[in-house]
């Protein structure tokens, strides 16, 4: 397996071939051998070990290019300095608290998403993914309203808890557990109209993504969100916006629906939140809507959620993402590298029908399902991860952190245009 160039040699720590393939052969038994087959399938016969900033390295030495980014988690990139000094630091001081105080990590973190967020969006309750948070999130408009209705969208991830998966728009992920939650209704997305011809006074919320992740990245007309706004205004139902993905910077804006200029009832978050060094999610809500929890904190909680440790790396990620002009530097660097795909597209309309998206949340439709998985065997070889769409096998997604360099883009666009044009000549033969 041939990486950016020959193993630079094994790094310091890092089990000899033997351990490796016992460590290996202990997944398949322990963790799942359906995985481990995929992974042997794909060339990654090896242990993740270290990396920095845009650079994954294996077991070997082996260095690729991570354009996954823990599913768009490391918008910052590897072990930013800033963020695990924060957590370094922390460590020393507190790391999960007796819940019996406020604590300051946790404090700071909230006044800072406060200061960001869309409208007039308040309290924050913090968990630890971005399912969690979406439970949250359906819990409270519950609460607030008295109603039991959620409308969500086809095609739609929130997540695979009760509550979320029931939001989420997918009959693979549904199925095996069904049946789920009662009361949520499934529409097309990016149909307001479909919205319009389902809401009523028995809605509580309105559940969305600013930009569909998993199922492509498919981003709506800009008259989407708002028009969502409206139609939840009128009947009373809430508005809830999940920015699991495309939230804190992903799009180029803090917020996917910064782009539209529409504020939410409640919002969700996670990924990007921790900084790529803890696990955190949390949802935010107005105060009028966060009621119900302000009166009683105890009818949700969380044990480690808000701690101390995640809440660090937290704060620390938010100011370096302000500080350090993060989002500009995805808006910037999402041009250029959707640039030199869609020239690739333009050269092998064969194997590519589109490529879209909005900063460095990057989706290439394929014309066919399997190419993805010759095409992602093809660039691993090569140094290069990529990831496909969980809702729409046909997507490949490219989610790169901020502090990609220009030359790293370009690598990039080179080792993945070589493996479009192999496909293109397998696709002829076929």
């Amino acid at each position: 397996m041939a990486g950016m160039g020959p193993a630079q040699g094994r790094p310091p720590g890092a089990p000899d071939r033997a351990e490796v393939e016992r460590l290996l052969e202990s997944f398949g038994r322990h963790i799942s051998s359906s995985l481990l087959r995929l992974y042997r399938f794909m060339g990654l016969d090896t242990l993740e070990w270290d990396g920095e900033g845009a650079i994954c390295r294996d077991a070997e030495g082996r260095e690729y290019l991570d354009f996954v980014g823990a599913n768009g988690t490391l918008f910052l990139g590897r072990r930013h300095p800033r963020v695990t000094a924060a957590v370094r630091e922390q460590l020393d001081r507190l790391t999960i608290s007796s819940r019996l105080f406020a604590h300051e990590p946790q404090i700071r973190l909230a006044e800072k998403l406060a200061e960001i967020a869309p409208g007039d969006l308040q309290y924050t309750f913090f968990c630890n993914s971005g399912a969690e948070a979406v439970e949250g999130a359906l819990k409270l408009a519950r609460a607030a309203t008295g109603r039991t209705e959620i409308i969500s969208t086809q095609g739609a991830f929130h997540g695979k808890t009760f509550g979320a998966l029931s939001a989420t728009g997918r009959e693979l992920y549904r199925k095996p557990f069904e049946p789920l939650l009662p009361g949520f209704v499934h529409v097309p997305y990016g149909d307001a109209d479909a919205v319009e011809a389902v809401i009523s006074d028995r809605t509580a919320a309105v559940i969305v993504e600013p930009i569909q992740g998993e199922n492509g990245v498919i981003i709506p007309p800009d008259d989407y969100l708002p028009r969502l706004r409206q139609l939840c205004d009128r009947h009373g139902a809430l508005l809830i916006i999940d920015e699991v993905q495309a939230g804190l910077g992903r799009t180029g804006r803090w917020f996917g629906c910064n782009h539209t200029d529409t504020a939410p009832d409640i919002m969700t978050m996670a990924k990007i939140l921790g900084g790529g060094v803890m696990p955190i999610g949390a949802f935010m809500a107005r105060p009028e809507v966060f009621e119900p929890m302000d009166e009683n904190p105890y009818i949700h909680s969380s044990t480690f959620g808000g701690n101390a440790l995640a809440c660090a790396a937290g704060y620390a990620a938010l100011q370096a993402i302000e500080e350090e002009g993060l989002l500009e530097q995805a808006r910037v660097k999402g041009e250029r590298l959707m640039a030199g795909l869609r020239q690739i597209a333009a050269q092998f309309p064969q194997v590519i029908r589109e490529v879209r998206g909005r900063g460095l949340m990057i989706g290439m439709e394929l014309t066919r399902e399997g190419l993805g998985g010759v095409i992602i065997a093809d660039i691993v070889q090569n140094g290069l991860l990529a990831i496909h769409s969980l809702n729409n096998d046909r997507v490949m997604r490219f989610l790169p952190p901020a502090v990609v360099t220009e030359d790293q883009i370009d690598r990039a666009l080179e080792i993945f245009g070589a493996a479009v044009e192999r496909a293109a000549a397998v696709a002829e033969e076929v």
